[in-house]
């Protein structure tokens, strides 16, 4: 925490957050003093992360996003070293599989919507009854352009962040009044995770976009502090769009 930065009083937990968008959400909330438990497989690039934001705003609880064990240990550890937990970012994902889905492995597709939406739901659960049910707070659900139209080669990626789109509804609906859940669909972001759809040629992929870039993780921090802020105290059930533009491109003409 820096000389400038104040306690919010308010505590949060955001999954997938050791690198890209996850840190980058982790990131916004702790520069405006909200003490964060981030998540994450790696052990040791978790653990480099609590360094880089800060050990005395930020704990690191390592494991995979769809082991219910690991989201119980992590809500409990969020709890017992902040005393309440405001606010749920679930933004660890998966996307293993490229190609047509006409041959997709539904082997492939269950461990896609494991990942991706199961988790998010038993996360939800289990921030709600530990915290938000009584207290309330706001959950923000990271979802993807993809889950919006169509995503040739990266179909089983778009058909889960569809579903984690209609879970924000979902849950949106339930929750209230107490508690909001929106979500995020962001275009590329500039993260490994996405490497794929730009690297070598981000200047052609940039092209595309009206804003002139690819999105970066501090993008995503930003709309993910807002709708988790008192100036969205009356926004619930959406999905805010950050694509620098690209969805304007889809007209006729």
């Amino acid at each position: 925490m820096t000389a400038e930065t104040s306690d919010s009083g308010r505590a949060a937990l955001v999954t997938g957050a050791s690198r890209g968008i996850g840190y980058g959400i982790a990131e916004a909330l702790v520069a405006r003093g909200d003490r964060v438990c981030i998540t994450g497989r790696n052990e040791d690039a978790l653990k480099e992360a609590v360094e880089r934001l800060g050990s005395d705003r930020v704990i690191g609880v390592a494991g995979k996003a769809h082991d219910e064990a690991h989201q119980a240990v992590a809500v409990e550890r969020a709890m017992e070293a902040f005393g309440r937990l405001d606010f749920l970012i679930n933004n660890a994902g998966t996307n293993p599989v490229f190609g047509p889905i006409a041959d997709l492995d539904l082997g492939v597709l269950r461990k896609v919507f494991e990942t991706n939406v199961v988790s998010a739901l038993g996360l939800a659960q289990q921030v709600w009854k530990a915290w938000q049910k009584e207290n309330g707070g706001a959950v923000v659900n990271i979802a993807s352009v993809a889950g919006l139209s169509t995503s040739p080669f990266i179909a089983a990626y778009g058909v889960s962040k569809a579903a984690m789109i209609n879970l924000t509804a979902q849950l949106a609906h339930e929750f209230a009044p107490g508690v909001r859940v929106n979500a995020i669909a962001p275009a590329v972001v500039k993260t490994k995770f996405a490497a794929a759809l730009y690297e070598g040629r981000e200047e052609e992929a940039a092209a595309a976009y009206p804003l002139g870039r690819l999105g970066v993780p501090e993008d995503i921090g930003g709309a993910a502090a807002f709708l988790t802020s008192d100036q969205a105290a009356w926004i619930t059930g959406q999905t805010l769009v950050v694509d620098g533009g690209i969805f304007l491109n889809a007209g006729v003409g």
